[in-house]
């Protein structure tokens, strides 16, 4: 039962037995609040019966039912206590232990994910799918089951107290059942429309948040909110569908319930007329005909909120279910030479971008990955440190094939800088101990100097203590590329991947950094990636890469003495560069 409710309802395996939990005292709380019919039950059939029957004599007196009437409201006010605690407290506990393990399931998942999900449907999962499962969990699921039991229950004391006058109460309740359950698909079918149509106007302001100087610069104001209009338009439109489809719906079943309450009426008077029935237990009936549909209203209203809560279900088994890079959790390579061996690579199926790809970047030598734009070489150095998996052929490490290792300790022996540089909302001297979070103070100011950062940080207002706002927003880009090398200096791997890392800065600064950079690449297996030939211009080993392979491969001087792609990409760049000397 439990391995259903995990699967169903998308629970770990503790928050299912917690569930199990919650329903169960939900089912006792809903039973327990019954005990005032039973008590006025009691009370009527005492005094009442001597009205009726003139020979009946009252068995209890006064003082027995305000006892009773204490009793029963120290059981339903002790049961109640339980099921909070067991249900409202669990499922909030749940919810948290399903955040972190969402965290934790994208902690592990390749980027190859990340690449083909938007960032607002991955916020929105985390984050409103996970409030929706919380809310809906702790005050409609469980009492939806714990009302199935319960009625289920006083159903059968029922049909055993009268079976004419119960089957006239709940010949209803299959047919109003009925309705609901063939509404099911069509519901959830506007569901799906109603989410998607929700996912799009978020994706839609994401998109405007990030892209804003863009849309500014080019005066597409308007053009940007009449499409955020019309989308806005089709989510209004679309849940008001929704909203009526599953109003329609609930509505029909609680009209028909109340033909119940009719049948009653009708089949008591018979049965009264005939004798068959005496006039207490008619009341009886009469009085539970009128209270006992509510609950089953609360039913129907409860499984409406599950058909909508099942496609975040979904999406969380979804996710869950996502296969994870895994591998050796311990790796100590005999030596850091990087191997790539007939790699073919494509992010999507049918659109290559790694074919027959081989070269080997060596421990202590700079192999600088060339060539045109599209040709692969991020892709490969994303490769290196196993950002994505190869679909054949094989990236070795040591001689060790890095798909048996799991990322987190391959990436330990790894120093990244790529152009895009990603900064926190948070102080400059904890940006860069990011790369070492251990790093003393002295340290992160030795490795800034080297990475020519120190000059500028100590000009700002609290100097290394200066918050940098949301992805270095205060900074220049020049500066937030070298607050990242310095950031992979603190780190000092044996292996350095360096992607366009002086993309952003000037002919001067990139002179001073070189030093730093020197530094931070001695003795160590470094891929470069750059266009600008100053960059590689003391490789030890170039290879270029044209639509997706390997078309020359070589030291400098050789390359460019064959008169290739190298040597043109040379003298296309010295004829706008007289400092290039290659």
């Amino acid at each position: 039962m439990y391995k259903v409710l995990e699967k169903r309802l998308a629970l770990s395996a503790k928050g299912a037995r917690d569930f199990a939990n919650g329903v169960f005292f939900t089912t006792i709380l809903d039973i327990a609040l019954l005990l005032p019919a039973v008590y006025v039950f009691l009370f009527l059939e005492d005094y009442l019966r001597p009205v009726l029957n003139p020979s009946a004599s009252v068995a209890n007196g006064l003082l027995y039912y305000i006892l009773v009437g204490i009793v029963f409201l120290g059981i339903t006010w002790v049961v109640a206590l339980l099921q909070y605690k067991s249900n409202y407290t669990k499922i909030y506990d749940e919810s948290a232990n399903r955040r972190i393990s969402l965290a934790e399931k994208l902690r592990i998942l390749p980027l190859a994910f990340f690449g083909e999900k938007n960032l607002s449907d991955l916020t929105a999962t985390v984050m409103e799918d996970s409030t929706e499962l919380e809310h809906t969990f702790s005050h409609a699921v469980p009492q939806l089951f714990a009302s199935f039991i319960s009625l289920f229950l006083v159903s059968i004391g029922l049909f055993f107290y009268n079976w004419q006058l119960s089957i006239a109460l709940f010949w209803v309740v299959p047919l109003a059942l009925a309705v609901i359950l063939f509404s099911k698909k069509k519901l959830h079918k506007a569901n799906q429309v109603h989410y998607q149509n929700k996912r799009d106007v978020t994706e839609h302001i994401q998109e405007g948040l990030d892209t804003i100087q863009e849309i500014k610069s080019y005066n597409q104001e308007a053009s940007y909110l009449n499409g955020l209009d019309h989308k806005l338009k089709t989510y209004e439109k679309q849940l008001t569908r929704g909203e009526l489809m599953a109003g329609a719906m609930v509505n029909s079943s609680q009209s028909l319930l109340k033909l119940g309450m009719a049948s009653v009426i009708i089949v008591g008077a018979r049965l009264l007329a005939t004798d068959a029935l005496d006039l207490f237990t008619y009341l009886i009936f009469l009085m539970v005909a009128s209270r006992i549909y509510e609950p089953i209203n609360e039913v129907f209203n409860n499984m409406a909120a599950l058909f909508y809560l099942d496609i975040r279900i979904n999406r969380m088994n979804e996710m869950q279910a996502l296969p994870i890079q895994k591998g050796k959790k311990e790796f100590e390579p005999e030596h850091y030479d990087i191997v790539f061996e007939n790699v073919d690579f494509a992010y999507e199926e049918g659109k290559q971008v790694l074919k027959n790809v081989s070269f080997t970047a060596k421990q202590g030598e700079i192999t600088a990955l060339v060539g045109p734009s599209g040709g692969g070489k991020s892709t490969s150095a994303k490769l290196a440190a196993r950002f994505w998996d190869v679909n054949s052929g094989k990236v070795t490490l040591g001689n060790q094939d890095i798909k048996e290792i799991d990322p987190e300790a391959l990436l330990k022996h790894f120093s990244v800088v790529f152009q895009d540089v990603v900064l926190f909302n948070t102080s400059i001297m904890d940006n860069i101990r990011l790369g070492r979070r251990n790093a003393t103070d002295e340290e992160v100011i030795r490795v800034s100097k080297l990475a020519q950062c120190d000059e500028f940080i100590r000009k700002m207002p609290q100097g290394y203590q200066t918050i940098i706002g949301e992805n270095g927003e205060t900074l220049s880009g020049g500066e937030r590329q070298r607050i990242s090398i310095a950031r992979a200096l603190l780190k000092d791997a044996p292996i350095v991947l360096l992607d366009e890392a002086t993309a952003s800065l000037d002919v001067e600064n990139e002179t001073k950094i070189q030093a730093g950079i020197s530094e931070l690449i001695r003795d160590k297996t470094v891929l470069i990636i750059a266009h600008r030939m100053r960059t590689v211009a003391n490789a030890d080993k170039i290879v270029v890469l044209e639509n997706g392979c390997v078309a020359e491969s070589g030291n400098p001087d050789l390359l460019k003495s064959k008169k290739g792609i190298f040597a043109k990409m040379v003298d296309r760049q010295i004829g706008n560069d007289k400092s290039i000397s290659i």
